[in-house]
């Protein structure tokens, strides 16, 4: 399986391959109801930050936070990312300027 068909751990139980996925996530592909904000939901909730920061960014984090975050389970990766939201902007707002991974 190359690159292009590698399904990511945290979509199991799909048949969606890791660039299908970062397109999703780009909002450039959707799959039925899945699209970009159900992509970036399940990778806030399951994705480890180091890739959560590749995939996402800081920039589409901080402005899409707000309407993931009620679909976010975990308590304490909730908190986490309100943190980080949060404290973003005010202590290194270059971090947020655009920051935005290639897709």
């Amino acid at each position: 399986m190359n690159i292009q068909q590698k399904r990511l751990p945290y979509v199991w139980d799909y048949e969606i391959s890791e660039s299908e996925f970062q397109a999703m996530l780009a909002g450039k592909l959707t799959k039925g109801r899945l699209g970009a904000d159900w992509a970036a939901v399940r990778l806030l909730e399951y994705a480890p930050y180091e890739e959560i920061v590749q995939r996402l960014g800081f920039s589409a984090l901080v402005q899409g936070w707000p309407k993931w975050r009620h679909k976010i389970k975990a308590d304490n990766r909730r908190r986490g990312f309100d943190f980080l939201v949060n404290w973003l902007p005010e202590h290194h707002p270059e971090l947020i300027a655009g920051d935005r991974v290639e897709q």
